[in-house]
């Protein structure tokens, strides 16, 4: 299983971004797919998931009313789009699935999957 994530790049405060992350191998649709991050000499933080099933999501309150996750299930991927920016969302971000939905999602060790990593920078 591979989870390949892209999207990531360098804007500036208040810009957007979009996230993908295909994911092959197999398909989450008895679970989910997600998105952490890791700022620099934080720890690792929940950002988004979506329960594939049924499109529910969650959403971090840190980018509540800025970020929105979305899949595509034709293609296995899942979307982080991000808006409003700020210096503060600099951080490498995670896409994550999980083979079976868990109401626990905020925790990064329920995931049984996780992808390379991309690189968010936001300047100020």
């Amino acid at each position: 299983v591979q989870l390949q994530a892209s999207g990531g790049g360098l804007v500036q405060a208040g810009g957007s971004l979009r996230l993908s992350c295909a994911a092959s191998g197999r398909t989450f649709s008895s679970g989910a797919m997600g998105w952490f991050r890791r700022a620099p000499g934080k720890e690792r933080e929940f950002v988004a998931v979506i329960r594939w099933s049924t499109g529910n999501t969650y959403v971090a309150d840190s980018v509540k009313g800025r970020f929105t996750i979305s899949r595509e299930n034709a293609k296995n991927t899942v979307y982080l789009q991000m808006n409003s920016l700020k210096p503060e969302d600099t951080a490498v971000y995670y896409c994550v699935g999980r083979r079976i939905y868990s109401v626990a999602y905020y925790s990064p060790e329920v995931y049984d999957y996780w992808g390379q990593g991309t690189l968010v920078t936001v300047s100020s």
